[in-house]
């Protein structure tokens, strides 16, 4: 089991882009999502898969279970997927020694960008990138597992 400790952030400018170290295109479906848990399976690069179970419901941490999965079994469970499929480009971006994940949606959530910082320590205010929005760190609303079954918040449209 491993946990997952992060917080997230609506993007409020492009300054980010120039420092984009990698990018994985990503398809991710949920088979399972109810208040504190959820059953995720993601598409990397149209190569890979994995098949994803968090559990809880604080904040800034949960728990979480990841497998690799054959791609055909992931393409086949589709056929199963609750909701909608969220479709982003994850962006790595470093900056002050943190790894950003800045995700831009597409589709059906197209104009939502969303940075996550996963990391077990607090980081100061002082030491966030500058084209950081606000922190949406614990609103449902914003979980993708939220996302895949209500579309694009309102207050991010």
């Amino acid at each position: 089991m491993g946990k997952e400790v992060e917080r997230k952030f609506l993007v409020s400018n492009a300054e980010w882009k120039d420092l984009v170290e990698a990018d994985i295109r990503i398809r991710q479906f949920y088979l399972a999502a109810a208040p504190g848990r959820s059953v995720r399976v993601r598409i990397s690069d149209g190569a890979s898969a994995m098949l994803t179970l968090k559990f809880g419901s604080r904040a800034r941490e949960r728990d979480e279970y990841e497998y690799p999965i054959p791609l055909a079994e992931a393409q086949e469970m589709l056929a199963f997927a609750i909701g909608h499929v969220i479709e982003k480009t994850r962006h790595h971006v470093r900056h002050r020694g943190y790894l950003y994940e800045v995700d831009v949606f597409s589709g059906m959530l197209s104009g939502l960008v969303v940075a996550e910082l996963e990391t077990p320590e607090d980081v100061p205010d002082e030491m966030l990138p500058d084209w950081l929005g606000r922190e949406v760190t614990g609103e449902q609303r914003f979980y993708n597992a939220s996302l895949a079954l209500g579309g694009i918040p309102e207050i991010a449209a």
